[in-house]
């Protein structure tokens, strides 16, 4: 992989070997070269434990095995390990998260910390006070919540908006871990919560 210094920097900000990644990220500076590569995405699932490496789409086509792995790994891990289809435009922008990411040298898991929701984990989160929509696209296997070691939750949801591909929901939070995004298929809107 190449390092940072190899790699042209987004939106015009220069960058030697010894500087540290810029604070803005934009995919929309990405070359066709880009999405043409084959996809190997790595996750972590804090609440379950869970690591997964998985090269899931190459040669312009999902591997249906390693997708059939990412749909298991973003189940509903709170309630009755249920899983369902995820919408493969969300490991796009996963994928294109991660990806984008490394050419900057930040070579880290992507945290999943919510994927798939059935409708009942997803009332009883709103029960708890938790940020949940009613009508919430983690229901439908179109959302996730994600952190990114490394990456500020600010600088890591510019980017994930700057894909273009649905909402972005910055989500703060004091201490060590941090906050997270939401990150969906939807319409394209972005807000705080």
């Amino acid at each position: 992989m190449p390092r940072a210094a190899d790699q042209p920097a987004p939106s015009g900000i220069g960058m030697s070997g010894t500087e540290p990644p810029p604070d803005i990220f934009d995919a929309q500076a990405l070359d066709l070269e880009f999405w043409l590569r084959p996809r190997t995405i790595e996750v972590i699932r804090p609440a379950s434990k869970e690591r997964a490496k998985l090269l899931y789409w190459k040669d312009g086509e999902i591997i249906e095995s390693a997708y059939q792995d990412l749909c298991h790994l973003l189940r509903d891990v709170n309630g009755g390990n249920e899983t369902r289809t995820i919408d493969p435009k969300l490991f796009e922008t996963l994928w294109g998260t991660q990806a984008f990411v490394q050419r900057y040298g930040i070579d880290s898991p992507l945290e999943i910390l919510s994927g798939y929701r059935t409708p009942a984990s997803n009332a009883k989160l709103r029960e708890a006070g938790v940020p949940a929509a009613r009508q919430s696209l983690h229901m439908v296997g179109r959302a996730a919540d994600i952190r990114l070691a490394n990456l500020n939750s600010e600088v890591l949801g510019g980017l994930v908006k700057s894909f273009r591909q649905g909402g972005v929901g910055f989500y703060y939070r004091a201490g060590p871990r941090g906050g997270w995004i939401h990150a969906d298929t939807g319409l394209q809107r972005t807000w705080k919560g």
